[in-house]
């Protein structure tokens, strides 16, 4: 697989009674597919991973690649607190079609330098799968250095990290040092259009997920070098970009695939469907936005005029 392109962080569905809600689940990745993503990865923070069964994740698992049947590289988030846990989900993602892993540092420990390249290389021996490693010290609290991403150059199926330090500089930290070694995909929705500017690969999205053609023009028109247009789409997505740096952003997302016909409002306890003043103002967002829906330019390579936005 390439670590190239628009790879949607897509959202777990769930019926009203607290099940796995598949066609729900369904018609939102085959919306990302029509829209031309490059990937999707699932099990990660927006799929609320965290409160799904062993079960579910198998179902879920097993589901996508079904449903993508091959047409876009399918990955699964491995968020573990213990090295033998992440080592069998590993081998179970090979086993069961996966074609890659985004990986998390060891959860609940602050993992040091050497347990955390140590943790890293023995998930990445235990399988062929490509690995991404997921760099967030701002959530997760572990920041993978470079000196850190050093020492996994020794692992060879490590070959891409998902870049949330929130410092766009750390891309071209990363390319000065490894060159191409790494494919370096952003992972903040609101940095995305900059990170592609300046060298990243792609872009693990969370919007994506109620707009993804808007999302896939912004990378499609960066790598075009048509950047005016792609500015001027990034300036009407912004207000929507932002609910993805919140610690409900699950629930905003989920609002906003609500709004648009790709999805539904239901998330699982402990987290609770959002309600009073901040759904008023989430929805006001989300509504205010969609009365301006840019006019997509073609991205197929064709000269158009820049984006004009409509009112």
């Amino acid at each position: 697989m390439t670590w190239k392109g628009v790879f949607p962080a897509v959202t777990t569905k769930f019926t009203a009674d607290d099940k796995l809600d598949f066609k729900a689940f369904e018609k939102n990745v085959e919306a990302q597919l029509k829209a031309g993503v490059h990937g999707i990865i699932i099990g990660g923070t927006l799929g609320e991973s965290s409160v799904l069964s062993p079960a579910e994740k198998q179902e879920l698992l097993k589901f996508t690649v079904q449903t993508v049947g091959g047409r876009v590289p399918v990955v699964l988030n491995i968020a573990e607190g213990a090295t033998r846990d992440a080592v069998q989900i590993a081998e179970s993602a090979q086993k069961n079609g996966l074609d890659g892993l985004m990986l998390l540092p060891p959860m609940r420990y602050k993992s040091d330098h050497r347990e955390t390249v140590t943790y890293f290389k023995t998930i990445a021996k235990a399988t062929d799968l490509q690995i991404m490693i997921y760099n967030n010290p701002v959530d997760y609290k572990v920041d993978v250095t470079l000196d850190m991403f050093e020492d996994l150059t020794e692992s060879k199926n490590i070959d891409a990290v998902k870049e949330s330090t929130r410092d766009v500089v750390n891309i071209t930290r990363m390319v000065n040092r490894f060159g191409d070694r790494f494919s370096i995909m952003s992972g903040v929705d609101t940095l995305a259009m900059e990170s592609l500017v300046v060298g990243a690969k792609g872009w693990v999205a969370g919007l994506v997920c109620a707009f993804p053609e808007e999302t896939v023009a912004i990378y499609n028109l960066v790598k075009e070098g048509r950047i005016q247009e792609a500015v001027e789409i990034n300036r009407w997505f912004m207000p929507l970009l932002e609910l993805d740096t919140f610690a409900k952003l699950v629930q905003y997302i989920k609002l906003a695939e609500a709004e648009v016909g790709l999805g539904t409002e239901t998330v699982r306890a402990p987290r609770l469907v959002l309600a009073g003043e901040e759904r008023t103002e989430v929805l006001t967002i989300i509504r205010d936005a969609l009365k301006k829906r840019p006019v997509l330019p073609r991205s197929n390579g064709q000269s158009v005029k820049p984006t004009a936005l409509t009112t």
